[in-house]
Protein backbone atom coordinates (compact mmCIF):
# COMPACT_ATOMS: atom_id res chain seq x y z
CA UNK A 1 0.00 0.00 0.00
CA UNK A 2 3.05 2.25 0.27
CA UNK A 3 2.46 3.25 -3.34
CA UNK A 4 -0.83 4.93 -2.59
CA UNK A 5 -0.35 6.42 0.84
CA UNK A 6 0.66 10.03 1.02
CA UNK A 7 0.49 12.53 3.81
CA UNK A 8 -1.34 15.80 3.62
CA UNK A 9 -0.08 18.41 6.08
CA UNK A 10 -2.57 21.00 7.26
CA UNK A 11 -2.66 23.67 9.96
CA UNK A 12 -6.02 24.52 11.51
CA UNK A 13 -6.89 27.61 13.50
CA UNK A 14 -10.06 26.32 15.11
CA UNK A 15 -11.74 29.52 16.26
CA UNK A 16 -15.01 30.29 18.00
CA UNK A 17 -15.93 32.72 15.21
CA UNK A 18 -13.85 31.60 12.20
CA UNK A 19 -11.91 28.52 11.21
CA UNK A 20 -8.88 28.92 8.96
CA UNK A 21 -7.00 26.08 7.28
CA UNK A 22 -3.52 26.43 5.82
CA UNK A 23 -2.26 23.94 3.26
CA UNK A 24 0.98 24.31 1.27
CA UNK A 25 1.71 27.64 3.01
CA UNK A 26 -1.52 29.14 1.67
CA UNK A 27 -4.79 29.91 3.39
CA UNK A 28 -7.17 27.60 1.53
CA UNK A 29 -10.21 27.77 3.83
CA UNK A 30 -11.39 30.78 5.83
CA UNK A 31 -14.98 30.23 6.92
CA UNK A 32 -17.23 31.08 9.87
CA UNK A 33 -17.34 28.29 12.48
CA UNK A 34 -21.00 27.45 11.93
CA UNK A 35 -22.76 24.30 10.74
CA UNK A 36 -26.40 23.84 9.73
CA UNK A 37 -27.96 20.48 10.56
CA UNK A 38 -31.24 18.76 9.76
CA UNK A 39 -33.21 18.76 13.02
CA UNK A 40 -34.67 15.31 12.55
CA UNK A 41 -31.75 13.32 11.19
CA UNK A 42 -28.78 15.49 12.32
CA UNK A 43 -27.52 15.32 8.74
CA UNK A 44 -25.15 18.10 7.65
CA UNK A 45 -26.88 20.66 5.41
CA UNK A 46 -24.36 23.47 5.16
CA UNK A 47 -21.09 24.59 6.61
CA UNK A 48 -19.18 27.86 6.98
CA UNK A 49 -20.48 30.94 5.16
CA UNK A 50 -23.57 29.15 3.79
CA UNK A 51 -24.53 28.05 7.31
CA UNK A 52 -23.86 31.53 8.70
CA UNK A 53 -26.32 33.02 6.20
CA UNK A 54 -28.96 30.69 7.64
CA UNK A 55 -28.23 31.81 11.22
CA UNK A 56 -31.25 33.40 12.87
CA UNK A 57 -33.38 32.57 9.79
CA UNK A 58 -33.92 28.83 10.30
CA UNK A 59 -37.24 27.05 9.74
CA UNK A 60 -38.38 24.20 11.97
CA UNK A 61 -36.42 21.61 9.98
CA UNK A 62 -33.01 23.26 10.33
CA UNK A 63 -30.83 24.18 13.27
CA UNK A 64 -27.58 26.13 13.06
CA UNK A 65 -24.88 25.30 15.56
CA UNK A 66 -21.66 27.00 16.53
CA UNK A 67 -19.63 23.98 17.66
CA UNK A 68 -17.18 26.08 19.67
CA UNK A 69 -18.10 28.25 22.62
CA UNK A 70 -15.51 30.24 24.59
CA UNK A 71 -12.76 28.82 22.42
CA UNK A 72 -13.48 25.19 23.32
CA UNK A 73 -15.59 22.49 21.72
CA UNK A 74 -19.14 22.66 23.09
CA UNK A 75 -20.79 20.33 20.56
CA UNK A 76 -18.54 17.37 19.83
CA UNK A 77 -20.64 15.93 16.96
CA UNK A 78 -20.99 19.28 15.15
CA UNK A 79 -17.28 20.06 15.62
CA UNK A 80 -16.28 16.79 13.99
CA UNK A 81 -18.63 17.40 11.05
CA UNK A 82 -17.28 20.92 10.68
CA UNK A 83 -13.59 19.89 10.71
CA UNK A 84 -14.28 17.06 8.27
CA UNK A 85 -16.34 19.29 5.97
CA UNK A 86 -13.73 22.05 5.95
CA UNK A 87 -10.91 19.59 5.21
CA UNK A 88 -12.96 18.49 2.16
CA UNK A 89 -12.99 22.13 0.97
CA UNK A 90 -9.20 22.05 0.51
CA UNK A 91 -8.55 22.17 -3.24
CA UNK A 92 -6.40 19.08 -3.89
CA UNK A 93 -5.84 16.91 -6.91
CA UNK A 94 -8.16 13.97 -7.18
CA UNK A 95 -6.82 11.01 -5.29
CA UNK A 96 -8.29 7.56 -5.26
CA UNK A 97 -7.31 7.06 -1.64
CA UNK A 98 -7.97 9.49 1.16
CA UNK A 99 -4.68 10.86 2.46
CA UNK A 100 -3.33 10.46 5.96
CA UNK A 101 -3.47 13.82 7.64
CA UNK A 102 -0.77 15.46 9.72
CA UNK A 103 -2.33 18.39 11.58
CA UNK A 104 -1.36 21.20 13.87
CA UNK A 105 -4.40 22.62 15.64
CA UNK A 106 -4.35 25.63 17.95
CA UNK A 107 -6.12 25.71 21.31
CA UNK A 108 -6.70 28.36 24.03
CA UNK A 109 -3.88 28.59 26.58
CA UNK A 110 -6.34 28.09 29.44
CA UNK A 111 -7.58 24.73 28.09
CA UNK A 112 -8.10 21.92 30.60
CA UNK A 113 -6.96 18.35 29.93
CA UNK A 114 -10.54 17.43 28.99
CA UNK A 115 -10.81 20.29 26.50
CA UNK A 116 -7.46 19.40 24.90
CA UNK A 117 -8.66 15.80 24.65
CA UNK A 118 -11.88 16.93 22.92
CA UNK A 119 -9.91 18.80 20.24
CA UNK A 120 -7.57 15.83 19.73
CA UNK A 121 -10.47 13.35 19.47
CA UNK A 122 -12.40 15.56 17.04
CA UNK A 123 -9.31 15.97 14.86
CA UNK A 124 -8.56 12.25 14.88
CA UNK A 125 -12.18 11.37 14.03
CA UNK A 126 -11.97 13.82 11.12
CA UNK A 127 -9.02 11.86 9.71
CA UNK A 128 -5.95 13.16 11.54
CA UNK A 129 -3.23 10.53 11.88
CA UNK A 130 -0.67 12.76 13.57
CA UNK A 131 -2.22 15.57 15.59
CA UNK A 132 -0.11 18.26 17.26
CA UNK A 133 -1.46 21.16 19.25
CA UNK A 134 -0.17 24.65 19.89
CA UNK A 135 -1.41 27.31 22.28
CA UNK A 136 -3.05 30.28 20.57
CA UNK A 137 -0.85 33.09 21.99
CA UNK A 138 2.23 31.09 21.00
CA UNK A 139 0.87 30.69 17.45
CA UNK A 140 0.00 34.41 17.34
CA UNK A 141 3.55 35.35 18.39
CA UNK A 142 5.06 33.14 15.68
CA UNK A 143 2.57 34.55 13.13
CA UNK A 144 3.52 38.13 14.02
CA UNK A 145 7.15 37.23 13.32
CA UNK A 146 8.57 37.16 16.85
CA UNK A 147 11.43 34.77 17.59
CA UNK A 148 9.70 32.86 20.39
CA UNK A 149 12.80 30.81 21.25
CA UNK A 150 14.96 33.89 21.97
CA UNK A 151 15.78 34.73 25.60
CA UNK A 152 13.66 37.88 25.42
CA UNK A 153 10.21 38.46 26.84
CA UNK A 154 7.33 39.37 24.56
CA UNK A 155 3.67 39.78 25.43
CA UNK A 156 0.73 38.88 23.20
CA UNK A 157 -2.91 39.78 23.72
CA UNK A 158 -5.07 37.71 21.37
CA UNK A 159 -8.72 38.83 21.47
CA UNK A 160 -10.69 36.19 19.61
CA UNK A 161 -14.40 35.37 19.42
CA UNK A 162 -14.70 33.31 22.60
CA UNK A 163 -11.58 33.99 24.66
CA UNK A 164 -8.98 36.66 25.21
CA UNK A 165 -5.57 35.05 25.57
CA UNK A 166 -2.83 37.02 27.28
CA UNK A 167 0.62 35.46 27.47
CA UNK A 168 4.21 36.36 28.19
CA UNK A 169 6.51 34.23 26.06
CA UNK A 170 10.24 33.59 26.45
CA UNK A 171 12.63 30.76 25.46
CA UNK A 172 9.94 28.87 23.55
CA UNK A 173 7.55 28.65 26.48
CA UNK A 174 4.71 30.54 28.11
CA UNK A 175 5.97 32.19 31.30
CA UNK A 176 2.71 33.65 32.55
CA UNK A 177 -0.67 33.49 30.93
CA UNK A 178 -4.22 34.54 31.52
CA UNK A 179 -7.16 33.28 29.50
CA UNK A 180 -10.46 35.04 30.10
CA UNK A 181 -13.76 34.20 28.52
CA UNK A 182 -14.55 37.76 27.55
CA UNK A 183 -13.99 38.46 23.87
CA UNK A 184 -15.77 39.29 20.60
CA UNK A 185 -18.93 37.30 21.36
CA UNK A 186 -19.40 39.12 24.67
CA UNK A 187 -19.02 42.49 22.97
CA UNK A 188 -21.71 41.42 20.49
CA UNK A 189 -24.06 40.41 23.32
CA UNK A 190 -23.39 43.74 25.07
CA UNK A 191 -24.61 45.48 21.91
CA UNK A 192 -27.76 43.28 21.68
CA UNK A 193 -28.61 44.11 25.29
CA UNK A 194 -27.80 47.82 24.92
CA UNK A 195 -29.93 48.27 21.78
CA UNK A 196 -32.90 46.70 23.59
CA UNK A 197 -32.42 48.75 26.74
CA UNK A 198 -31.63 52.16 25.23
CA UNK A 199 -33.46 52.13 21.91
CA UNK A 200 -36.19 49.60 22.59
CA UNK A 201 -35.26 47.77 19.40
CA UNK A 202 -34.79 44.02 19.01
CA UNK A 203 -31.60 43.02 17.20
CA UNK A 204 -30.12 39.57 16.59
CA UNK A 205 -26.50 38.53 16.96
CA UNK A 206 -25.74 39.03 13.27
CA UNK A 207 -27.02 42.63 13.31
CA UNK A 208 -25.09 43.32 16.52
CA UNK A 209 -21.96 41.94 14.84
CA UNK A 210 -22.49 44.38 11.93
CA UNK A 211 -22.92 47.27 14.38
CA UNK A 212 -19.64 46.24 16.05
CA UNK A 213 -17.80 46.07 12.70
CA UNK A 214 -19.19 49.40 11.43
CA UNK A 215 -19.16 51.60 14.54
CA UNK A 216 -17.44 49.54 17.26
CA UNK A 217 -14.95 51.60 19.26
CA UNK A 218 -13.04 51.52 22.53
CA UNK A 219 -12.78 55.31 22.84
CA UNK A 220 -15.47 58.00 22.77
CA UNK A 221 -13.11 60.37 20.98
CA UNK A 222 -11.65 59.09 17.71
CA UNK A 223 -9.66 60.99 15.10
CA UNK A 224 -11.14 59.34 12.02
CA UNK A 225 -14.64 58.71 13.31
CA UNK A 226 -16.92 56.34 11.39
CA UNK A 227 -20.34 57.55 10.24
CA UNK A 228 -23.43 56.55 12.20
CA UNK A 229 -24.78 53.11 11.33
CA UNK A 230 -28.51 52.75 10.64
CA UNK A 231 -30.12 49.76 12.34
CA UNK A 232 -33.50 48.37 11.26
CA UNK A 233 -35.58 46.16 13.52
CA UNK A 234 -38.88 45.72 15.41
CA UNK A 235 -39.85 47.79 18.44
CA UNK A 236 -39.74 45.59 21.55
CA UNK A 237 -43.13 46.80 22.79
CA UNK A 238 -45.22 47.33 19.66
CA UNK A 239 -43.37 45.10 17.15
CA UNK A 240 -43.62 47.96 14.61
CA UNK A 241 -40.57 48.58 12.40
CA UNK A 242 -37.96 51.03 13.67
CA UNK A 243 -34.90 52.71 12.20
CA UNK A 244 -32.22 53.81 14.66
CA UNK A 245 -28.93 55.58 13.88
CA UNK A 246 -26.12 54.36 16.17
CA UNK A 247 -22.95 56.37 16.77
CA UNK A 248 -19.53 55.03 17.73
CA UNK A 249 -19.62 57.03 21.02
CA UNK A 250 -22.70 55.05 22.12
CA UNK A 251 -21.04 51.74 21.32
CA UNK A 252 -17.86 52.81 23.16
CA UNK A 253 -19.99 53.45 26.28
CA UNK A 254 -21.81 50.16 25.81
CA UNK A 255 -18.56 48.13 25.53
CA UNK A 256 -16.85 49.97 28.42
CA UNK A 257 -17.46 47.23 31.00
CA UNK A 258 -16.13 44.33 28.93
CA UNK A 259 -13.07 46.27 27.74
CA UNK A 260 -12.27 47.20 31.36
CA UNK A 261 -12.26 43.48 32.21
CA UNK A 262 -9.78 42.83 29.39
CA UNK A 263 -7.62 45.71 30.73
CA UNK A 264 -7.70 44.21 34.23
CA UNK A 265 -6.65 40.81 32.86
CA UNK A 266 -3.67 42.34 31.02
CA UNK A 267 -2.62 44.09 34.24
CA UNK A 268 -2.94 40.87 36.19
CA UNK A 269 -0.73 39.01 33.65
CA UNK A 270 1.85 41.82 33.91
CA UNK A 271 1.83 41.50 37.72
CA UNK A 272 2.86 37.83 37.42
CA UNK A 273 5.70 38.62 34.99
CA UNK A 274 9.29 38.29 36.29
CA UNK A 275 11.02 41.72 36.38
CA UNK A 276 13.66 40.88 33.73
CA UNK A 277 10.95 39.97 31.22
CA UNK A 278 8.84 42.95 32.30
CA UNK A 279 11.69 45.24 31.22
CA UNK A 280 11.79 43.54 27.79
CA UNK A 281 8.04 43.99 27.39
CA UNK A 282 8.14 47.70 28.26
CA UNK A 283 10.92 48.14 25.71
CA UNK A 284 9.32 46.15 22.89
CA UNK A 285 5.67 46.90 23.55
CA UNK A 286 2.71 44.53 23.65
CA UNK A 287 1.21 42.98 20.50
CA UNK A 288 -2.54 42.77 19.82
CA UNK A 289 -3.88 39.99 17.61
CA UNK A 290 -7.27 38.44 16.88
CA UNK A 291 -10.44 40.09 15.56
CA UNK A 292 -10.79 42.18 18.73
CA UNK A 293 -7.59 44.05 17.84
CA UNK A 294 -9.57 45.70 15.02
CA UNK A 295 -11.80 47.56 17.51
CA UNK A 296 -11.23 51.26 16.79
CA UNK A 297 -9.03 53.04 19.32
CA UNK A 298 -8.31 49.94 21.43
CA UNK A 299 -4.52 50.16 21.03
CA UNK A 300 -4.53 53.85 21.96
CA UNK A 301 -6.76 53.27 24.97
CA UNK A 302 -4.54 50.46 26.30
CA UNK A 303 -1.34 52.43 25.62
CA UNK A 304 -2.67 55.42 27.60
CA UNK A 305 -3.92 53.24 30.42
CA UNK A 306 -0.86 51.02 30.94
CA UNK A 307 1.95 53.31 29.74
CA UNK A 308 3.29 50.54 27.50
CA UNK A 309 3.11 50.85 23.72
CA UNK A 310 0.54 48.50 22.11
CA UNK A 311 1.09 47.41 18.49
CA UNK A 312 -1.61 45.88 16.30
CA UNK A 313 -0.30 42.87 14.36
CA UNK A 314 -0.60 43.13 10.60
CA UNK A 315 -3.71 41.22 9.50
CA UNK A 316 -4.56 40.42 13.15
CA UNK A 317 -7.40 38.08 12.16
CA UNK A 318 -4.97 35.66 10.57
CA UNK A 319 -1.93 36.01 12.85
CA UNK A 320 -2.78 32.83 14.78
CA UNK A 321 -3.39 30.87 11.57
CA UNK A 322 -0.09 32.04 10.07
CA UNK A 323 1.76 30.99 13.22
CA UNK A 324 0.07 27.58 13.16
CA UNK A 325 1.20 27.18 9.54
CA UNK A 326 4.82 27.99 10.48
CA UNK A 327 4.62 25.54 13.41
CA UNK A 328 3.48 22.84 10.97
CA UNK A 329 6.70 23.24 8.98
CA UNK A 330 8.80 23.11 12.17
CA UNK A 331 7.06 20.24 13.94
CA UNK A 332 10.39 18.52 14.67
CA UNK A 333 12.11 21.72 15.75
CA UNK A 334 9.53 23.33 18.06
CA UNK A 335 9.61 21.62 21.44
CA UNK A 336 6.50 23.43 22.74
CA UNK A 337 4.04 21.58 20.49
CA UNK A 338 1.73 19.23 22.40
CA UNK A 339 1.43 15.71 21.10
Amino acid sequence: MGLFSFTQEIAIDLGTANTIIIYNDKIVVDEPSVVALDKRTDRLIAIGEKARQMQGKENEGIRTVRPLRDGVIADFYAAELMIRGMIKMIPTKNHLFSPTLKMVVCIPSGSTEVEIRAVRDSSEHAGGREVYMIYEPMAAAIGIGIDVEAPNGCMIVDIGGGTTEIAVISLGGIVSNKSIRIAGDDLTLDIVEYMGRMHNIKVGERTAELIKINVGAALTDLEDAPEDYIVHGPNRMTALPMQVPVSYQEIAHCLEKSISKIEAAILSALEQTPPELYADIVQRGIYLAGGGALLRGLDKRLTDKLNIQFHIAEDPLRAVARGTGIALKNVDKFSFLIR
